[in-house]
């Protein structure tokens, strides 16, 4: 089957995750600056989920226009990637909410981290679908970024226990080094 689909189910689940987190923001009851200052970690946190999730869908849309069809081990490994993403509202509310209190902060990078391994799997089903020199396949190659994110993560989730503001100092870091989309996929699409 071609891969039409499935990016539209995982577009309308990742705006729907989005929709989520913002609808957990809530307006302080003071219309003043200083009303907003209790919402800053909950705010901070939002921030950086969302960008995540705009990386997710930003990746997953690079990597399917270097697909040509899907199977069902793509489309459950699929949907291994956004089970994982589903439970960053509540990872998300849950650390904001605490301040970035060690277990809240250690459980966000637990769901990156499982979210990280889940688009790895996706991206390995998707090759192998595709054969041997599949265009996905050569523009990952080493995939330097991809192996060394959930390392960064198990950092992350370790200092969670120790300086939380280190573990979401990481968490950001990574976010940072995804921030641009993978131009190897966008050139080798274009070669194809």
């Amino acid at each position: 089957m071609d891969t039409g689909r499935l990016e539209a189910f995982t577009d309308g689940v990742i705006a729907i995750l989005i929709t989520i987190m913002i609808l957990e923001l809530k307006v302080p009851h003071e219309p003043t600056w200083s009303a907003l200052g209790p919402m800053l970690p909950v705010f901070l946190t939002y921030v950086l989920s969302f960008i995540y999730l705009g990386i997710y869908w930003s990746n997953h849309h690079h990597m399917l226009q270097a697909a040509e069809r899907v199977n069902g081990a793509v489309l459950w490994a699929n949907l291994h990637l956004l089970f994982w993403l589903s439970l960053v509202p509540f990872v998300t509310s849950w650390m904001g909410e605490n301040h970035f209190a060690p277990i809240p902060t250690a459980a966000y990078g637990a769901v990156l981290f499982c979210a990280a391994i889940a688009y790895y799997i996706l991206q390995g089903a998707i090759i192998r679908e595709q054969g041997p020199g599949s265009t996905l396949e050569r523009a990952v190659g080493g995939d330097l970024k991809g192996k060394l994110s959930p390392i960064l993560y198990l950092v992350g989730i370790g200092l969670a226990f120790v300086r939380p503001w280190l573990s979401d100092l990481f968490y950001a870091a990574v976010a940072l080094m995804w921030l641009v989309p993978d131009r190897r996929i966008e050139t080798q699409v274009a070669r194809a």
